[in-house]
This record gives C-alpha cells, structure tokens and sequence, in this order.
C-alpha cells in the first residue's frame, strides 16, 4: 500500500528547529538600532566564491540603504519595551521527550550595530521582534512575545483568561501560560479566541486548554473549513517552501537566520486544532465573553480566508489581528497560497479606521508590539491602509498601460511615507513581489507576451541558453564577472542555468551559492533573506533528506472526510490501474457517512454519499479507525485481522485503489533540477 503516511504533514508549515547557544537571560534585550554598519578591510579576492561574508558590494549596499532611513527613531524600542513584567527563567522551552521546541536565547546575538551580512533595516526589525516576555498592553490586557512566530494575548475576565490566539505549539503556548500564571495570579482560562486560520495562531491550543472543563472556543466565520483545507491539496509543495521561507535549517546567526520579519521564528513542537465552538458570522457582532465585550468585525479573505478584528470597549482596545502588523504583509507569501485581495485588504482597514479610530486609545495585533495613543492609533491604521491601496492602485495603473508584473514591480518606488514609517516596510511582505501579487491576482501568470505562454521546461530552456552563451564555460566566466561587479540578481540568473544544465557542476554551485547568499545579506524581508540563504546552503550542503513529520490524530481528525478523499485523489497515478473504471464504496460508521468513489483510468473522483449502483468493493471502518490508517499507525491487513476494518466485494480494487495513489517527495528538489 502507498498511502501517504503523514498527511497531516501536508497540512502545516514545517517547523523551525531552534538553535542551542548561550544560557538564557531573564529579561528582555534592549536594542538600540542604528543606520551604522560593520565595515571591513577594502581588498577582498573573489578567485573564488565567498562564504558567510559580505563583499564589499553588499557592504555599500548595506550602508546606503541604512543611510535613506531613520533608524534611530526611538518610537518603535518604546513601544517594543513598554510594559515589560517578566520573562521566562529557563534555558529553554521543551517538549514531554526533553527536545527543545524554543531555544529562549537564540537570539540573543542580536546585539549592538548592524553587522556588513543583514540588512540594517532587516536588524532593527528582527531586534526589536527579539523582545521576549509578559508585556502589559493596558490594564487587563496583556501579550507574551517573543516565544513563537506570533504573540499571545490574554485578557483578564471576570473568572478567568481569555486567551487570542495561543501560537503555533502547545508547547509554546503552556509555558506562555504559565508565565502570566506565576507573574499575574493563577486564574483557569474562561475562553479561547482564534483571530484567523492560520497555524501559528491556533496550533498550540491544546497547551491553555483544560480538557475536563468546557469553555467557549470563537473563531471567525469560515474558520473550521479554512483551517484544515488552505494547505490541504497543495500542502506537500507549501511545507517544502516553508522550510525556505522561515530558515528552518539556518543557524540563528549574522550570518543565517536573523527573524521572519513578521516574528523571531517558528517553534519546533506540536501542532493541534481544537474546533471552535462558535463562528462568529459575518459581518460581525458583539458578544460578551466572561464579562467582557467583545465588538467583532469579519475580515476574511484579508490576510487569511478566515479572519475577524475585534474592539473592547472597556479597554479602549482593537485588535487588529493579523490585518494590520507592524510591518508590510504578503499578498502572495513565498511558501505559495492564492492571491489575496489588497484593494479588499484595504477597504477592510479603512472600516476599522471609520468605526474605530476615534474610540481606540490602543491598537495591538497578534504579531509585534503595540501602538499607544488615540493620534498614533489613526495614523497606523491609515498608513497600513494606504500601503495597502498603494501596491494595488499602481499596480493596475501601470498595468492598464501595458506594464507587465514584473515591469511594474521594477518600475513602481517606495511611497514617501514609509521612509519615515517603519511598520508599512518591507520585513515581510515586499513592494515588488506584492505589486506581481496584483497582477496575478487581476490577469493570471502569463504577462501577454505571445514568446513567454509556452515556454520550454526549465532543464531544456537553460541547456540551449547556456549552449547560446557558448557553454557551460563560457557561461560560468560570465557569471563570475557579474558576480564580481556586485550584479548578484543577473549573476544568479547566469548561473542558475548552469545548474539546471549541469548540476553536478560544484563550481557553478558554488558561484550561484554566493550570488545567493548576498542577495539574502542585502534583503529587508526576512523571508527573502531566510530564502536566499537556504537556497545558498542546499546548494553547497546538498538536501535535507528527512521532512519534518507533524502527523497527529487531533489534526487529521478535524480534516472532513470528503476533503480527505479530495487531497487523497490528487495523488492518484493516471494509467495505473488496467481494470478501471469501476466504483469504490467507503462506509464510516463512526460518522454514518458515505464516501462514493470512481475509479478511472486518469482519475479518482470521491462524491459524498453512496454509490447509485453496486460497488465493486465496500470499504467499511470508522473514520477514526480509517485516520490511525492514514497516520501509519495501523496497517490493513492487521486491521482486518482484528475486526476493525471489512473489505467486501473484489478486496484486490481496494488494494490497488491505494495501491495508485503516489506518495509525494516532501524534499523534492528546489534549486536545481
């Protein structure tokens, strides 16, 4: 049988392995960011490729770009240190088994100036996100930071905590409790909040939540199918550029990982999902959770499919989850994920600005810190807006010119004022690949030039290129002096098609490496950096070859079942079964539901309910039975033998049902062919 074992790995973003360094310290850093940068000694051989430097290209590069902004604006250290209360005293988060799920002092090296390897605006950022500890928001309000990717907030109610959004692990998430616990009062927690469908903010749930005491669990409208089905079918291909985007095998260092931009990193533990016990419906309402009111507005299909903002009237308090961050957001994250709307992303904040403005005395999200005061509130939420409203309306100006994606992300520059404001910047999100966003969101993949919509593969395409550049030698002498005169985007271009001629051709892997590598030194976004330098590393350390396994029963159980068959049938091998088509029945009785599946010689299409006519075979189990099958953790044969699992009719259908269903590669190949 080759059924995908760990399905639920397809589900996730893979997880961050955090790195062992120094003892933790117990309070908080206190950055001081600064436009200055690590010089170095002026002569410098590049004979051959340089490793884990920056050349003196990227070192002018970084200095002038520090230079264009103000980066010992105080404001933001404030915000980030402001309400400071403790932090964890440990070396260390662990799981049950002892292993480290978050590293307290990984990132601790970020210490003094920029050095010549990150980006100073890049630094700044990633100091001011290293903040770790319980922070007071207002009086009754409070974030822990600086333990996962997101922050936990907690809000005091008339009985307990209620807790927004409990981060990626359970892990995380329980020694986040356990520090509000130890440093504000013990208190039981009341009620739990998702603020939308990703991981990072309903993963660790399962660490705040007492199983014998039932309390309310709201997520926005959406929420359930959203949460289980974005990185379903494309899942396998999702995790894999995840690792890229969030450094996962990078060392936290200057000269490696230095934060995501949008948060430190992701936490290495385990990842569940407690179902909702209410949707809020859009386009919102108000409720009162353990005493407290809570005024929700849906922003689905914003930053996540399913997402709600909420304001707290007796706080003065909005939530803006994570619409509106300290930082500019993806339109179209790195890992892959449909186009988001910016012009609706837009529209959304400026709702939040006409309803909220004038009553918000502070705005927190469920990453970064904070913003104070009721001026400071209006002109976050309308610069966030307009970053938004920007990137789309340029977009679609130039393109309506003619322009395609990547001519108007070439063409279209910074607006003005986020030279002077640091939270609509490039830490995440970028300008240039949000404005491609739009014009794939709007027209698609292809810029309507006629030579570009049926391109050769990429193998074929660089071989004849390098061919035309007068070979593999030739070529790579062209990609060295382009590396050379610090053009390290047309270099890695010259030389990536060495590498998907030849990729056993170390030398060109080298240069393409180091051409990488300074892209990565060089990038605000720390998701560009973590994906340059983990494209550099691969290159020169060859693949990891095992995928992080994430595959629990909490989660695949949540997974409907017709949803389950869909992401299965998108594993099926056309032309692999001779006797098809015929008709396969599966019967849960657990659930009382029915799944009826074709079997074709070029597809598999499961539909809800029982087949109309007689199926070749029935497949009779409980869904939960049916999971542990899927999970590896029972076999068929040992399943039937133990009156769990019935197979009547032709049993061998069955067996070559899944017999046809093609497990993915989780480390297939990224940046060679």
């Amino acid at each position: 049988m080759r059924v995908q074992t760990s399905l639920l790995g397809l589900l996730l973003l893979v997880t961050a392995c955090s790195q062992p360094t120094e003892p933790a310290q117990t309070t908080p850093p206190s950055p001081q960011p600064t436009a200055t940068v690590e010089t170095e000694p002026a002569d410098e051989d590049l004979s051959t490729p340089p490793i884990g430097r920056a050349t003196q290209a990227t070192r002018q590069a970084n200095t002038e770009f520090g230079a264009q902004l103000a980066l010992d604006e105080p404001t933001d250290v404030a915000d980030a240190e402001r309400g400071f209360l403790a932090a964890l005293q440990t070396d260390a988060i662990r799981n049950d088994k002892g292993d480290i799920v978050w590293q307290i002092n990984a990132y601790d090296f970020l210490e003094g100036t920029a050095p010549a390897t990150v980006n100073p605006s890049l630094w700044r950022q990633s100091r001011l996100a290293a903040h770790h500890g319980l922070f007071e928001v207002t009086e009754g309000i409070y974030q822990v930071r600086g333990y996962d990717l997101a922050v936990m907030s907690i809000v005091r109610g008339e009985t307990g905590w209620i807790v927004i959004d409990p981060l990626l692990t359970k892990e995380t998430a329980a020694a986040s409790l356990q520090l509000v616990n130890d440093t504000l009062g013990a208190r039981p927690v009341s009620a739990v909040l998702f603020t939308h469908s990703h991981a990072d903010h309903f993963g660790g749930a399962r660490g705040v939540i007492d199983p014998e005491r039932a309390i309310p669990i709201i997520a926005p409208d959406g929420f359930s199918a959203s949460a289980v089905s974005e990185n379903l079918l494309a899942g396998s291909h999702m995790a894999r550029r995840s690792s890229f985007m969030f450094g996962n095998d990078l060392l936290r260092s200057a000269t490696g990982h230095v934060g995501s931009g949008l948060g430190p990193g992701l936490a290495n533990g385990t990842v569940g999902l407690v179902l909702p016990t209410e949707e809020i419906p859009a386009p919102g309402a108000t409720r009162i959770i353990d005493g407290v009111t809570f005024e929700f507005m849906d922003a689905k299909n914003t930053e996540a499919p399913a997402e709600f903002v909420f304001y707290l009237p007796e706080f003065k308090a909005l939530c803006t989850s994570e619409v509106a961050t300290a930082t500019f957001h993806n339109a179209l994250t790195l890992r892959g994920a449909k186009a988001r709307d910016t012009l609706h992303w837009s529209k959304v904040i400026d709702d939040m600005l006409v309803r909220y403005a004038n009553r918000a005395e502070v705005v927190f999200a469920s990453h970064h810190w904070p913003t104070w005061g009721a001026d400071n509130v209006r002109d976050y939420l309308r610069q966030q807006r307009d970053i938004y409203r920007y990137t789309h309306d340029q977009a679609l100006r130039l393109a309506n010119s003619g322009a395609t994606g990547h001519e108007i992300a070439n063409t279209v520059e910074a607006p003005d004022f986020s030279s002077e404001t640091f939270h609509v910047r490039d830490y995440y999100g970028t300008l240039n690949h949000n404005l491609k966003a739009v014009y794939q969101f709007y027209f698609g993949w292809w810029d309507g030039v006629p030579a570009n919509y049926h391109l050769l593969p990429p193998e074929q395409r660089a071989a004849k290129q390098v061919a035309a550049m007068g070979g593999i030698e030739s070529a790579l002498q062209h990609g060295k002096e382009a590396f050379a005169a610090g053009d390290y985007r047309w270099a890695a271009d010259v030389l990536n098609q060495i590498v998907f001629t030849a990729p056993e051709n170390s030398e060109a892997r080298d240069w393409l490496a180091a051409a990488y590598e300074q892209i990565g030194f060089q990038s605000e976004s720390g998701a560009w950096r973590s994906y340059y330098l983990s494209a550099a590393q691969e290159l020169r350390e060859g693949r990891k070859q095992e995928a992080t396994d994430l595959a629990n029963a909490d989660f695949i159980a949540a997974v409907p079942t017709l949803d389950l068959f869909d992401a299965l049938a998108t594993r099926y091998t056309p032309g692999s079964i001779e006797e098809a088509p015929y008709v396969l029945a599966f019967s849960f009785t657990d659930t009382a539901e029915q799944i009826t599946v074709e079997v074709g010689a070029e597809t598999a299409f499961p539909r809800l309910g029982a087949p109309k006519g007689e199926p070749l075979a029935t497949f009779e189990t409980t869904r939960e039975t049916f999971d542990r099958m899927i999970l590896g953790q029972a076999s068929p044969q040992m399943l039937v033998l133990r009156g769990k699992l019935k197979i009547s009719g032709k049993r061998g259908a069955v067996q070559d049902f899944f017999g046809a269903l093609e497990t993915p590669d989780p480390t297939f190949n990224i940046i060679e062919p």
